[in-house]
């Protein structure tokens, strides 16, 4: 009898487990996929490895993106962009988000003035994408961005937003200009907002005053919530947002066409001046067939293959405390969908 009744808590427990994850899904979200640290035998024996490159180096200003790990792959088909809440995001009580321009000069960067504006393209009751023009921005707004029939030129930035929880909630954010991305998932738990940290290129990386990709046309398809990124350099991509919840947003990459060999496929980009001020600090890799993970700080990290690799923070910092950490892999050299 004691047996029986054990087994019918254990069984009542699990059940409670899966409808609170269940309930903690957006809407309409799809079903979260593998893991961010897969078991053994989820591991796909035929995944790509890549090549990182370190090309981090100190500063002491704490607005410049000193961090820079670069992937290469001549064969990249696709592969998945996970940003994912850190370690300690359940003991955050206060978060500073305010930038710190301490040993900072601005004052040689390039700057192009424009007419301010704001543009929604699309909206529903649960998603909706706008797009601004800034006073000033590094490089111009010359790449056109279109959904449906509506095309806008000259845009500086599109905002994806998503209505959670009776909030608006931006989840993505892109730059026309130079291709940068962020992402970042549904708030943690009660927490009312999170903060956005490192970025990300994809596409041909190229050094333009600094990395850049640099984009021919973009297009978004709001039924499938898929931007298409049309390379000046040849070949395009598509970026499809998959999952997003409580504890990461997944977004899976695929390329096609003639892109360049000899570029990185895509790049992280983040900040680190010291381990209390940082928006990446760690990094961890798998290697293809690997029997553990290894692990690093981000500015002793050597790069090397690898098929998985995650950059974020252990210790909470004095900046962008809640910014998710990046995870990138499924890497692989057969077609996309």
């Amino acid at each position: 009898m004691t047996q029986r009744f054990l087994a019918l808590v254990f069984s009542l427990a699990i059940a409670l487990h899966v409808t609170q994850a269940h309930a903690q899904r957006a809407p309409n979200a799809p079903v979260a996929a593998t893991p961010f640290v897969p078991p053994a035998q989820l591991v796909d024996p035929h995944e790509l490895a890549v090549r990182v490159v370190n090309r981090s180096g100190p500063v002491l200003c704490a607005e410049k993106d000193n961090v820079e790990l670069n992937l290469n792959a001549p064969t990249i088909r696709q592969f998945r962009i996970q940003a994912v809440h850190p370690a300690y995001i359940g003991s955050i009580m206060v978060d500073r988000w305010a930038p710190d321009w301490t040993a900072c000069d601005m004052s040689h960067d390039t700057s192009f003035k424009s007419d301010a504006r704001r543009t929604t393209f699309w909206e529903t009751p649960e998603y909706w994408l706008v797009g601004y023009t800034f006073p000033s921005f590094w490089r111009p707004g010359t790449v056109p961005v279109r959904v449906g029939d509506k095309v806008e030129t000259g845009l500086h930035m599109i905002q994806l937003w998503m209505r959670y929880r009776e909030r608006a909630e931006e989840v993505l954010v892109m730059y026309p200009p130079d291709g940068y991305w962020r992402a970042r998932p549904l708030p943690f738990a009660d927490m009312r907002w999170t903060a956005y940290g490192s970025s990300f290129l994809l596409g041909p990386v190229e050094v333009q005053e600094r990395p850049v990709v640099a984009l021919k046309s973009i297009a978004f398809d709001p039924a499938t919530l898929t931007f298409t990124l049309d390379y000046a350099r040849g070949g395009s991509a598509k970026l499809k947002l998959e999952t997003i919840d409580q504890d990461r947003i997944i977004l899976n990459a695929s390329f096609s066409g003639d892109l360049p060999k000899d570029l990185p496929f895509a790049s992280m980009r983040s900040m680190y001046a010291t381990e209390f001020n940082a928006d990446v600090a760690r990094v961890a890799w798998r290697a293809k067939n690997g029997e553990g993970w290894g692990e690093s700080s981000i500015m002793g990290y050597q790069g090397g293959l690898v098929t998985e690799i995650w950059a974020g923070r252990v210790v909470p910092s004095l900046h962008n405390k809640s910014a998710p950490d990046m995870v990138f892999s499924h890497f692989s050299d057969k077609p996309g969908p």
